[in-house]
């Protein structure tokens, strides 16, 4: 999510359940997410911005994501008229924002406190739900957003003063409010008569993000040296890995496979099953940075951590 890794809210997919099959594919996924946190650092730390490399991610898996869809389910490549707002939306303020807020967030934050700050999405949309729309909100919800919030703070260690990079504590929230707008979007869409199915509804969001950025950022003035060249790994005396190679790896391996892995676990999980799977993603991708980038939390910090995941774990599953 972070890099889109939770399922589409409403999606039921009918055939025979295999839950151990199931949470397989979704550590996969999961893990492939996280990795791709560390390669679009990587890439970050070498030059790229993080609106052009949203471009580059967005539109790359459009297309490819577009001769999947021709080629499997012709008649979703149809749009109508009704549509295409919601999916302005979805696709702009959810996917493309989602992307570069977090991608901006990466370069000023360590990857695990970026994701921590933007996995707080589900509480946004309990706070959405109950003020937003009047449902009501069970107890344990609001228990979990202060502990969440005290979770963050420890994070932060706010009894030394802030310690994080104010900006990118904003980017993160901004991400994390993103990615709510997507859960919420996704959620309209998915439940509307005739609805999409998961693949060209991504699809059609990313086509929508990619449009955005080909008219913020015209592909005329893309920066093409940024693919040049290798980048290190690991630090000094890493290995050094082509630039244009991590950016194929951010597309397929940490967008197109991952999210037609998720889709296909949803054949075998429930939703609150996959939220707990989910939670390993930011435990994954803070593991990775350290091994790759040297990035690391103190025992503090790790503590706060977990106390943030496990608050968004219940109340998700309160939700």
């Amino acid at each position: 999510m972070t890099d889109l890794a939770e399922p589409l809210p409403g999606v039921s997919i009918k055939g025979a359940r295999h839950p151990a099959t199931g949470y397989a594919l979704y550590l996969v996924a999961a893990l492939l997410f996280a990795l791709n946190g560390t390669v679009a650092k990587t890439l970050l730390l070498g030059g790229m911005e993080a609106t052009r490399l949203s471009q580059l991610r967005a539109t790359l898996a459009f297309l490819i994501l577009l001769g999947c869809v021709a080629l499997t389910r012709r008649p979703a490549l149809r749009l109508q008229r009704g549509e295409i707002p919601l999916l302005l939306v979805y696709g702009v303020l959810g996917i493309a924002m989602t992307q570069y807020l977090y991608f901006a967030a990466i370069e000023r934050l360590p990857i695990g406190v970026a994701l921590l700050i933007e996995f707080t999405a589900p509480l946004m949309i309990a706070i959405w739900f109950r003020f937003g729309l009047g449902h009501a909100t069970k107890p344990a919800v609001w228990a979990a957003l202060v502990a969440a919030l005290m979770g963050l703070a420890i994070v932060a260690q706010v009894w030394k003063g802030l310690t994080l990079d104010p900006l990118g504590v904003a980017f993160a929230v901004g991400a994390a409010v993103a990615l709510a707008i997507y859960f919420v979007t996704a959620d309209m869409q998915v439940r509307r008569p005739g609805a999409r199915d998961p693949v060209s509804l991504t699809m059609w969001g990313m086509g929508a993000a990619a449009l955005f950025w080909a008219i913020v950022a015209p592909w005329w003035s893309f920066p093409g040296n940024g693919l040049t060249g290798s980048l290190q790994l690991f630090g000094d005396g890493g290995p050094m890995v082509p630039a244009a190679g991590l950016a194929g790896w951010l597309v397929v391996l940490g967008t197109v496979l991952p999210f037609s892995l998720v889709v296909i676990s949803m054949q075998h999980l429930r939703a609150s099953q996959a939220s707990v799977v989910g939670m390993t993603e930011p435990i994954f991708a803070t593991v990775i940075a350290w091994i790759v980038l040297g990035e690391s939390l103190t025992p503090v910090q790790i503590v706060g951590a977990g106390i943030v995941l496990a608050s968004v774990l219940v109340a998700e599953r309160s939700r």
